[in-house]
This record gives structure tokens, sequence and C-alpha cells, in this order.
């Protein structure tokens, strides 16, 4: 069995998004940097990721870079996955290390697809005033992060961004205080299914919370979403094409139940002897 999971607000928690007190018990750091502790994960989540990991492939699924995932202690120290995919799908990580192959794959198919990194954040920066946007990046030669004031940008600006970049191969996705824009060739379910074809191993289920992993979920056998988010906000608003299992909890604590759902799977189809487990 695989479990393919989003990181960032679906198993582990920056202070901002913990949606409880940072001294709250049962809360374990899982990302420290410079001795200061800047995101978390349940105490209670990790001991069941630690049971399944050692039974099933665990993969890893993240927006952030190669540097920013290698920068989560959790993932170095205490369950060390064989694989993970970064970079929103345009990297997997096979025991730490970038494989080139997939890199240049991607590489080419956004060259193929896609309008030009520079005429994208020309749009991008002609849409939103300055005074919106504290930062940028382009990261990892993919994709671009434009760390914004999400409160003073009117939803109409994000859709007329949507739509006139979709037709240039490129998709957007406001998460958090984040504004992406990414190839549409940059995709988080291409990557998982190449290494899912790699290792032979079905079912697979998935986890994550926003429209960057929508993609994964309806590839997945099984699928799980937090009740926090751009997937849990679209169902609300009944948006959503497809229905999803949700957490009751949001904040750090709906990782609980992410990974008791898992875990459940993983013991029914055990117990059924439905594929390689």
């Amino acid at each position: 069995m695989i479990y393919a999971s989003d990181l960032d607000r679906t198993l582990i928690y920056s202070r901002s998004a913990l949606g409880v007190p940072e001294d709250s018990p049962g809360l374990v750091p899982a990302e420290i940097i410079n001795g200061t502790t800047v995101s978390y994960i349940s105490k209670i989540a990790l001991s069941q990721l630690i049971s399944l990991a050692g039974h099933i492939v665990f993969m890893p699924v993240t927006t952030r870079t190669v540097e920013q995932y290698k920068r989560i202690n959790l993932f170095q120290e205490t369950v060390i996955p064989k694989y993970a995919v970064t970079s929103n799908g345009g990297n997997i990580l096979i025991e730490g290390k970038v494989d080139m192959d997939w890199r240049t794959f991607i590489g080419r198919q956004v060259e193929l697809h896609s309008a030009p990194a520079e005429d994208i954040r020309f749009i991008v920066r002609s849409a939103l005033r300055d005074e919106w946007v504290l930062s940028e990046s382009y990261c990892d030669g993919l994709f671009f992060s434009f760390l914004v004031v999400r409160d003073l940008i009117p939803q109409d600006v994000v859709s007329r961004l949507t739509d006139e970049l979709y037709h240039l191969g490129w998709r957007v996705s406001l998460q958090g205080r984040k504004l992406y824009a990414v190839p549409e060739a940059v995709s988080k379910i291409a990557a998982v299914e190449h290494v899912r074809r790699s290792v032979q191993s079905e079912p697979m289920a998935a986890s994550g919370d926003s429209l960057l992993d929508k993609c994964l979920l309806d590839a997945s056998d099984y699928a799980i979403a937090a009740c926090h988010g751009e997937i849990f906000a679209e169902h609300q608003q009944g948006l959503g094409e497809k229905s999803y299992t949700f957490t009751t909890c949001s904040g750090v604590f709906a990782s609980d139940e992410i990974l008791q759902y898992v875990s459940t799977i993983y013991n029914n189809l055990r117990v059924l002897g439905v594929g390689p487990l």
C-alpha cells in the first residue's frame, strides 16, 4: 500500500496554522530552524505514522522546494521515507537524492506546454498591487510563490488571474499567505504516479488540504481532506465536483483523524489480503 500525503496544513503545521496555542499538550516539533520550532506534528499522529511507515510506502508530497523539504527534521531523522515528491511534483527524491531523469523530463514538458516564466511573472505582478506582495520566489526553477497580504487581495483578482493563466498552461492557487503560479506539467499526481509505477504497490491512500492536492486525492483509491483549506472551502460552497471524506477537526489535530483513517484502510486491506501490503 502507498500513502501519499501533503505536508503543510495536512500532517505538519506552522505556528500560525496550529489552530491551538503553541504550548498545547500533544504537540511535537517537526521542523526546527536555528533552535526555533517553526512547525509541529500531533504526537498521536506521529505515533500512527511511525507505525504505518514500517509496513507501507509512505510518500511525502509537498509544494516545498527540495531545500525546504530537507529542513524538516521529522523526515530526516524520525520517519525517513525512501521516496518524497517536492516542488509540487517537479522533483522526486529517492533516498534523499534528486531523480535527475524526472527533473529533465518535467523541464521539457514545461517548455512544451506552458508560457515562459518571465511572461507569467509580468502578468501576476501587473495584477497584484505592490502593497499586496511581501516577497516572491521562483522555486527550484519551476514555479512562482508570492507571499501576500491575503486580506487585501480581492477574490475577483485571483479569479481573473486563474482564468488568464489557465489559457497559458499555468495554474493559480491561493493557500494561506501564499499565492502560487505553477506550470500545468508540474503536478503532484504526475510525480506520484511515476513512483507508483516504479514500486508497483497498490492500492493508494492520499490526504491533503489545498487545490494543488486535488489531483492527488482524485487519483487515489482512498482520500481524506482536512476540514480547513481550499478543498473544504469549495465543499462548503458546493463548488467541488467530487465528494471527499473530511476530518471533523480543523488545525493540527486534524492529522490525528487523517492518520487514523489511513491506518484503518491499511488494517482492513491486510485482513482482506487485497493488494501487495
